[in-house]
């Protein structure tokens, strides 16, 4: 395997058989090893996934509803233990998900199983909710040999998947506070706990991150003498299986998916507000 930093310079073609005829083939080139996660440059999508121990890497491919597999890509090169691979016909939007082939030795930390979708780690966006099914675990629950033993259920079905997004943004006159520590003040809170119940934020906007931006919640905070608001947990997290059998959900978020992708539950707004209440 390729050892220094690739290039795009050669084309594969990958087919699956079982593939929709709309996506039997994908284009893939080397591409690069840097940065991890998939990354939109404008032409085309680099995904790169570390893995020191694996001795394959399927790059699975689904249809904007993620219930249709498209397309499994093997990425094509090893570079500095990141398996990595550029597809020059992926957009932004592209759900995808891996499947990671290796040794299977728990004794010795080992549980490969590309019976099992994985999530990105580097994923920007996370769609889909995970449902709970034994499936999802890379041992058979309940089998003599318990969780040495190795499960062949495809756990796809029961997944979230990620989405490739387009990092672009506009920040205009916007800029950064630069503020020595000595002269800051940092301001914990949770963002669906502050919001669902401020009288001045609009019930559309309640529970979600523009609730924070409404002027009398940025001018009461101010008043306070604080410079800095720092969150509590806003990445995409799951709700434990016991809690959802309760009717319960994870009100913390201390259950991380994906520490670069939003939850998607405080990214919504239910419809589109005037622009001075951000």
């Amino acid at each position: 395997m390729n050892t220094s930093q690739a290039s795009r310079d050669s084309d594969k073609s990958v087919a699956t058989d079982e593939s929709p005829s709309v996506m039997q083939h994908a284009r893939v080139h080397e591409g690069w090893s840097f940065p991890l996660g998939a990354t939109w440059d404008g032409l085309g999508v680099n995904f790169a996934l570390f893995s020191a121990h694996a001795t394959r890497v399927e790059l699975c491919l689904f249809d904007e509803t993620g219930e249709w597999e498209l397309a499994r890509v093997e990425l094509p090169e090893y570079t500095d233990e990141v398996w990595h691979g550029y597809l020059p016909d992926a957009r932004p939007g592209q759900l995808y998900g891996y499947r990671v082939h290796g040794p299977y030795a728990p004794e010795e930390g080992h549980r490969f199983n590309p019976n099992k979708l994985l999530l990105d780690p580097y994923a920007k966006q996370i769609v889909g909710d995970l449902k709970w099914d034994e499936a999802l675990f890379g041992y058979t629950i309940g089998h003599p040999d318990g969780d040495l033993s190795f499960d062949e259920r495809d756990s796809a079905p029961f997944m979230p998947r990620c989405r490739v997004i387009d990092p672009a943004f506009t920040w205009g006159r916007s800029r950064g506070v630069q503020l020595p520590w000595d002269h800051t003040i940092l301001y914990e809170t949770h963002v669906r706990g502050y919001t669902m119940r401020h009288p001045s934020v609009p019930e559309a906007l309640r529970g979600t991150f523009a609730g924070l931006m409404v002027n009398d919640v940025v001018d009461y905070i101010r008043s306070l003498g604080v410079s800095s608001v720092e969150l509590l947990p806003i990445h995409a997290f799951v709700d434990d299986q016991h809690l959802l059998e309760q009717g319960l959900r994870n009100y913390w978020g201390y259950n991380t998916l994906g520490f670069f992708a939003p939850t998607r539950a405080i990214s919504r707004v239910k419809v589109s507000m005037n622009s001075r209440n951000w």
